[in-house]
């Protein structure tokens, strides 16, 4: 048998030498924004060598796209930040709750361009296997079609 933790005594332990209770809190939104950020800034990365150096055989409306793809990543990345930049804003908390919805709210935020990222680079992935754009937009929207059937369909 495994042996009983004195909670008491942890928290007293905690408080003696000045750590913050909420720290599993805030360190796991925190956490949670460290990899979407991760996600976009290589995002970025991928995109604007891509913009550097552009394939022979783009033409004006892709290099359009990718512009736009640069900048919806680019919002993306800095809504993803904000919640770190808002904590050291904040630190220490006088409305916690207050922190954790403006943090959400920050992320939820960030995914929509993020997902408009998605969207125009699989455009121009199908873009280069197919010539008319208008086949290109609706093949690169089945992805997100089945996302959001997946989605309806949850318990």
């Amino acid at each position: 048998m495994g042996q009983a933790i004195d909670c008491d005594y942890m928290v007293d332990k905690d408080e003696k030498e000045g750590r913050d209770k909420l720290s599993p809190d805030y360190g796991s939104l925190l956490r949670e924004n460290a990899i979407l950020t991760t996600f976009s800034v290589f995002l970025f990365g991928f995109l604007l060598n891509i913009a550097i150096n552009p394939s022979k055989s783009f033409i004006f409306i892709d290099k359009i796209i990718l512009l736009i793809s640069l900048f919806s990543i680019t919002i993306s990345a800095v809504l993803f930040i904000m919640p770190v930049i808002y904590h050291h804003l904040e630190y220490p908390y006088i409305d916690f709750d207050k922190f954790k919805e403006r943090s959400h709210r920050f992320t939820l935020f960030g995914l929509i361009p993020a997902m408009i990222t998605l969207f125009l680079g699989l455009q121009l992935a199908t873009r280069a296997l197919v010539e008319n754009i208008t086949v290109s937009f609706m093949l690169g929207t089945i992805p997100f079609i089945l996302i959001y059937i997946f989605y309806r369909l949850r318990k």
